[in-house]
């Protein structure tokens, strides 16, 4: 029997010969797009790349495409299969047997071999996912015309009767044309390489790879359904951020990895990095690293490592790119200094030693990578499929035997649907979630009828205990008693804290008598719950898994609205957007809505699952009505989550550019206006003169931030999120001090944790927050005031002890006492300072009332808000 390697090698020649007469009906890409895939300067948008996928399609009874569902902007989306006839025409059986594998309950060890020896290896390969990263969705066109055409070689087919190929001709098609839109526009120009004004994906951009668990946009849930549906053993993402000047980054991860993936997985990656290794040095395409390069794999948010967790081998490379699709020339002077002496390396064992570096060598190396993983996938294609069973089996066991044995999650919560919230994404993951049917007792604790339990004794257990679990991210060090490592992503982000959500863990084993009073909310394994292009709170229900019943009780003219139900935000802005009005009633903490027909309003309660009261209370004055987001044109994801978090709570508002900040007059058009967590730089000076077209260069400048000053002055509210705070205090010369902005990493460090404050919630800005919440702390400013400072404290920190619920935070004694948020009076107005990020990619549920709430928080609002308060006083330095 050939060693794998060997026949890789035979595969990546057999790609070179002279294809036979039987192929040339075979159109290339160069046919069909009127150029060669990687030619300098050119790039296929998506739908030129579909219409090469269609005539190939129409060509070859290899290939099969599927339609799996629709993009943000309501692009159709095709993902192509890629196998030999026969193995297309028995296709369903095959993805049968992927499920019955990946869902082992009640299968042997006997029927699972007999199941992956008769099965096919499900093999799942994407580029273009980080769309400016623009090789990955030119390569898959070449990769099904090389599979293709050669599909009848010996070689090529002995991969192609044992695999299946799920190829994404996109992960990001909306991306994929903006970006290339965009090279088209300037290519040739002084702005060829400019880099993008907006976002690549709607809302979120790059972080749509940190969408996995949350789910929180069209595509995460398209690409998720469409895994539970196929349920593939191998999952490749392609990426452009190879560590110079190496020219591609393969597996092994840096340290440190997800706690809970099943070793057996991590193994499997692992090898296949290796592998690719060796097809790329077969191939003499040299510069391939596994060098530690801050490529870490602890957060769970990826979508090409979440199925880790869901016993699939996933995984992502990373090759080199210039910009776009111009080349570029690299010497030895480029390159860093301790990278000159081209030294080989144990893991990097083939330095590049420069020249020419072009869109067509990035898409060969991907090619050698994605037939290599082929290739794994063929040879051990047996082994792939049982160990998939194996992973999960293990799980099942693992947790009939140990703890935590399930998780209770009461239905009585301080806001009534945000375990809704949470347990919709688990299970649209493929996490079993049960309901009790009568009220039992369990570790000397009652649960009431209806309590929701997820029993562990299930394939994906290792994937809840990841998001349910508190994260203790290792102490690791860049040398000893040197500054710490940063986390490439997030070092905590237990959903139970980000979401406000009672969960209890069961460390005792669950009785008959228990396990007799759940009832299964997902009636068929694997099946997805909701349709994919469904906000989560107002779709379909989730499999049951449904809200406490909303309603409007008790009588009077106007209906009262606790901040402390989140889903309540949408019914107070339906009625302001239906021409009611909604008034702060500063005496409970609470919104009043008037102005609206009483069956409307029970109407939007029941639907979302709020609880209003009827009142003769009036309230104070209206809050703000007019909203204004500042959009920069250096494109940011926070600003985008914003739009998103605005968008999926139905505030009506304004997006503010650069020109308009400094057109002035923002009074007498805004009564708040948000500032996201962006770089005080940013905000001032944006792209630099030359860096971009002049319509999109600089940022608000000396003029903006006259009129943003004017405007606060005026009686105006700016809303200053997380780093825009650093911004607001220097430009404004406010009475306020970052205590921890000037501190070195080696004396305090927390980025991406869960910390604890005390909140203040008789402050309308923390209407509706718990006495003590979470909040998402990342690099976020602590604050202390100076002399002439008029306001409240919004949040603190406790005096003594660490506040760190979940993550890493070196050096606490600079919380301890300071304050999380600010009102901060400034002449006739107000700039709320909030010292963390409440809607961290659309996960902390439990903070997003205080975003809305500032929002609301206009004139009529804050009149006599920001009086003295005895909630705090600043720590003596």
């Amino acid at each position: 029997m050939r060693t794998a390697t060997t026949v890789l090698g035979i595969l990546a020649s057999s790609f070179a010969l002279a294809t036979s007469a039987a192929s040339q009906a075979i159109p290339t890409p160069e046919s069909v797009l009127g150029f060669t895939v990687g030619q300098d300067f050119k790039l296929a948008r998506y739908e030129e790349s579909i219409v090469y996928f269609e005539r190939l399609a129409a060509a070859s009874d290899h290939v099969q495409l599927l339609n799996v569902g629709e993009t943000s902007s309501g692009r159709p989306w095709t993902l192509a299969l890629i196998s030999t006839p026969e193995n297309l025409a028995d296709i369903e059986r095959y993805r049968e047997i992927a499920q019955r594998l990946a869902h082992p309950a009640g299968l042997s060890d006997e029927e699972a071999h007999r199941l992956a020896r008769e099965g096919k290896a499900f093999v799942d390969i994407s580029g273009g996912l980080h769309a400016s990263e623009v090789a990955g969705a030119q390569h898959t066109i070449q990769l099904a015309y090389d599979l293709v055409v050669h599909a009848n070689e010996p070689h090529v087919r002995a991969v192609l009767d044992e695999v299946v190929l799920l190829l994404w001709p996109s992960l990001n098609p909306d991306g994929q044309d903006i970006v290339v839109d965009w090279y088209r526009e300037n290519v040739g120009g002084p702005y060829e390489t400019a880099p993008l004004h907006e976002l690549y994906q709607k809302y979120i951009g790059h972080d749509n790879n940190r969408d996995a668990y949350m789910l929180n946009v069209p595509e995460s849930r398209v690409i998720g359904r469409t895994w539970r549906e196929w349920e593939p053993q191998i999952i490749y993402v392609h990426h452009q951020t190879a560590p110079f000047p190496t020219r591609i980054w393969l597996p092994p991860f840096a340290e440190p990895i997800a706690p809970r993936v099943p070793a057996v997985m991590s193994r499997e990656v692992n090898a296949i990095g290796m592998l690719i290794a060796q097809g790329l040095e077969q191939n003499g395409q040299p510069g391939a690293t596994h060098m530690g390069t801050g490529f870490d794999a602890w957060y769970p948010g990826y979508i090409d490592y979440l199925p880790m967790l869901q016993n699939i081998a996933a995984f992502w490379t990373e090759t080199a790119l210039y910009r776009y699709a111009t080349p570029y020339f690299y010497t030895i002077s480029d390159f860093p200094q301790n990278m000159r002496d081209l030294r080989p390396q144990t893991l990097y064992s083939s330095p590049w030693t420069g020249g020419w570096w072009r869109l067509r060598d990035a898409v060969d190396y991907m090619n050698t990578a994605s037939r290599s993983v082929l290739v794994y996938a063929a040879k051990y294609k047996e082994n792939l499929l049982y160990n998939r069973y194996q992973a999960g089996r293990d799980a099942i066991h693992r947790y009939e035997n140990e703890p935590p044995y399930a998780y209770f999650i009461p239905q009585h919560q301080h806001d009534p649907t945000a375990a809704v919230e949470m347990l919709r994404r688990l299970a649209f993951n493929g996490i079993r979630v049960s309901q009790l049917t009568r009220a039992v007792e369990h570790e000397g604790q009652r649960y009431a009828a209806g309590t929701w339990v997820i029993p562990m004794n299930q394939e994906f257990a290792e994937l809840a205990r990841q998001l349910l679990d508190v994260q203790e991210y290792p102490d690791l060090r860049e040398f000893p008693d040197g500054p710490p490592e940063q986390p490439y992503d997030a070092a905590g982000w237990t959903l139970p804290y980000q979401m406000g959500v009672r969960v209890i863990s069961a460390s005792a084993p669950l009785s008959n008598e228990l396990r007799s009073a759940l009832t299964p909310l997902r009636a068929e394994v694997g099946a997805i719950a909701m349709a994919p292009d469904a906000p989560f709170a107002s779709s379909a229900l989730a499999a049951g898994i449904v809200s406490p019943a909303g309603g409007v009780t008790g009588s009077g003219a106007q209906v009262s609205i606790d901040p402390a139900a989140t889903n309540g935000f949408r019914l107070l802005n339906r009625a302001r957007n239906a021409g009611g009005t909604v008034r702060y009633d500063p005496t409970n903490g609470r919104y009043i809505v008037a102005g609206i027909a009483a069956n409307q309003v029970a109407g939007w309660a029941e639907e979302l699952s709020v609880s209003g009261t009827r009142t003769s209370v009036t309230g104070d004055a209206p809050v703000g009505a007019r909203l204004g987001l500042y959009k920069p044109w250096r494109a940011s994801m926070d600003e985008g989550w914003t739009r998103w978090l605005f968008d999926q709570y139905e505030f009506p508002y304004a997006t503010i550019t650069n020109a308009d900040i400094r057109g002035g007059s923002l009074r007498n058009r805004y009564d708040v206006i948000v500032l996201t967590s962006d770089s005080p730089n940013g905000i001032l000076n944006g792209f630099a003169k030359g860096s971009v077209p002049p319509r999109y260069e600089g940022g608000i400048g000396e003029e903006g931030v006259r009129a943003l000053d004017a405007f606060v002055r005026a009686g105006g509210t700016l809303v200053c999120l997380n780093r825009s705070a650093d911004f607001a205090i220097e430009q404004l010369h406010l009475p306020v001090q970052n205590v921890v902005g000037s501190l070195r990493r080696s004396e305090f460090f927390a980025s991406g944790s869960i910390l604890e404050v005390t909140t203040d919630p008789s402050h309308p800005v923390m209407a509706g927050m718990p006495d003590r919440a979470s909040i998402f702390f990342d690099g976020s400013p602590v604050f202390t005031t100076t002399e002439g400072f008029e306001g409240r404290a919004l949040a603190k920190y406790a005096d003594h002890g660490s506040p760190l619920m979940s993550g890493y935070l070196l050096g606490e004694s600079h919380l301890e006492g300071y304050a999380a948020g600010l009102d901060v009076q400034h002449g006739n107005g107000h700039v709320v300072l909030i010292g963390f990020r409440p809607q961290w990619r659309g996960q902390p549920l439990g903070t997003f009332r205080v975003l809305f709430n500032a929002a609301f928080y206009g004139e009529g609002v804050t009149r006599g808000a920001a009086g003295p308060s005895d909630f705090w006083s600043p720590p003596n330095p």
